[in-house]
């Protein structure tokens, strides 16, 4: 069967990287580091895939500027803390050099910051792996389509042979803004009802079943 994709587009935190409970409890510290009132579970999920600065401006809004880099900072601090010891999820690895072996280019687009993913990718070791990655510090965060457009001008591809992978509404907002298609995982940050929402063209629940679609379908 003719592959229907070329190019393979992953969101990082909640996709690839069992992360997402690491992000909350990092966002919840830090805010009540500065003496604010953590957000919810929920609230800090919802922001997870957006610029570390347009999250933390996100869940309050009218954080004074030595608040919102105090935030900003201790965020780091917790999340720092604890990365070396997240993973990718089960199987994640061995996909990935699968996928390019069968010729399919594979790119990152997220919302953490370049020294973040440099970071996380080196840990896990599939850095190379990936042919271009975009990160949130480099140019407009999600769900401007700058990001998408800039991995598809970088590979020569077109967004009818492009597919943007992920977990949360701002990955598949992403994957429309830039005309390309939006696949959903159900297991990281977003709830299931918000990305049907979207109406991405397929949704996994396991990466084992983003793994089995892929392969039969792209």
């Amino acid at each position: 069967m003719p592959k229907r994709y070329d190019l393979l587009v992953f969101d990082w935190d909640g996709t690839l990287m069992d992360s997402t409970m690491a992000i909350v409890r990092a966002i919840q510290h830090a805010f009540r580091d500065v003496g604010l009132d953590a957000p919810s579970d929920e609230r800090a999920k919802h922001v997870i895939g957006l610029g570390l600065a347009e999250a933390m401006r996100h869940l309050d809004a009218n954080l004074s500027q030595a608040d919102h880099v105090a935030v900003v900072d201790a965020y780091r601090h917790h999340y720092l803390s604890q990365h070396a010891y997240i993973e990718l999820f089960g199987g994640v690895a061995d996909a990935l050099v699968r996928y390019r072996e069968q010729g399919f280019l594979l790119a990152v687009a997220t919302g953490k910051s370049r020294q973040g993913l440099n970071r996380a990718m080196e840990t896990v070791g599939v850095t190379h792996l990936f042919d271009v990655t975009r990160c949130a510090d480099e140019t407009f965060s999600k769900p401007h389509p700058a990001m998408l457009e800039q991995i598809m001008d970088v590979t020569g591809m077109q967004p009818s042979r492009t597919l943007m992978i992920g977990d949360t509404s701002h990955d598949l907002l992403l994957a429309r803004n830039a005309r390309a298609d939006g696949f959903a995982v159900s297991y990281g940050a977003h709830p299931l009802d918000e990305l049907e929402a979207h109406q991405p063209v397929g949704i996994a629940h396991t990466f084992a079943e983003l793994d089995a679609w892929l392969m039969q379908n792209a």
